[in-house]
């Protein structure tokens, strides 16, 4: 049966655990080493919405495992722009490859194309719905911070109603019984009540605020967001809310000492530039990892144990 990674929902915390482990392992062997794994193994990337970090990523972990990438970075440049169906592009480039990364604007996508093809699918972000290649480093990043995922307190500002990373992270953090999120937002971005419904009531606390100084004292992981304009259907709205937040490194005087500020990037002006050299900053980090964790997800999914 083939493997597929499409949502943190569809995933227990066994499975969550061995993403994890696999990156250990992936980032404890030597590149040259690595390099020798999939030679002649073919990934194609599919990005019918632009990416850089997650295309790229994705893109040098198969090359620092000797295979090769093919793909592209937009839907204009595909048959798409000319009437073909998402599906006939899936039929079309499984006869290219041997596992397929999807980012796509629209909810459902990946899914969608999981059930179609009969190579495995990795979802690379469907809309504000799913991101389970950024969680998953998310975590990565989090346990080698911290030491430990279970029992942290974690702060979420900016857009938490569009934010596909945040509604992925929060699902996951909660299989690791982390009982203890803040919340911060504008009205209008704030995270749908759904998110907050358990099979456990009382036993997860949601402080919502709209103080961004008030949740940085309190937290171990401040995981700030861009206010996406492109989730935007009315550009009045975006400019409205669109600097609601920004971070510097002032504001960080009364954070715990072992606080890390993460992001899924790219930043626009929620996160100033000199909270980059602060003790603080964790979000190139967290990107660098995102090649180790996308390396551990390439190798468990095309059926190579290390």
């Amino acid at each position: 049966m083939k493997k597929d990674l499409i949502s943190m929902e569809d995933l227990t915390l066994e499975k969550i655990k061995s993403y994890l482990s696999e990156a250990k392992k992936v980032e404890g062997t030597p590149l040259q080493d690595r390099v020798r794994l999939l030679p002649g193994k073919i990934l194609a990337a599919l990005f019918f919405e632009p990416s850089t970090r997650t295309r790229l990523s994705f893109e040098a972990a198969m090359h620092r495992l000797g295979g090769s990438v093919i793909g592209f970075a937009e839907q204009g440049a595909t048959s798409v722009s000319k009437g073909e169906s998402f599906t006939d592009t899936i039929h079309t480039v499984e006869n290219y490859c041997d596992i397929m990364v999807i980012r796509h604007p629209g909810e459902g996508t990946a899914r969608l194309a999981a059930n179609e093809s009969i190579l495995p699918v990795i979802n690379a972000g469907d809309g504000s719905n799913q991101h389970p290649t950024q969680t998953l480093l998310d975590l990565y990043t989090i346990e080698k911070y911290l030491g430990k995922i279970t029992g942290i307190k974690i702060a979420f500002v900016g857009d938490l109603k569009y934010s596909r990373t945040v509604h992925s992270l929060i699902n996951a953090l909660m299989k690791f019984s982390v009982t203890d999120f803040t919340l911060v937002a504008p009205e209008a971005l704030k995270l749908p009540k759904y998110f907050m419904r358990t099979d456990q009531p009382g036993k997860f606390k949601f402080k919502e605020t709209e103080s961004l100084e008030d949740a940085i004292p309190e937290c171990d992981i401040l995981y700030m967001t861009r206010i996406q304009r492109e989730r935007f259907p009315d550009l009045v709205e975006y400019e409205k809310v669109k600097d609601s937040y920004i971070l510097s490194a002032d504001m960080l005087k009364q954070a715990r000492p072992h606080l890390k500020v993460l992001h899924p990037l790219p930043r626009v002006n929620e996160i100033a530039y000199n909270v980059d050299k602060t003790d603080f900053a964790g979000y190139f980090p967290q990107a660098r990892n995102g090649v180790i964790m996308r390396q551990a997800i390439i190798l468990k999914h095309l059926g190579v144990t290390l």
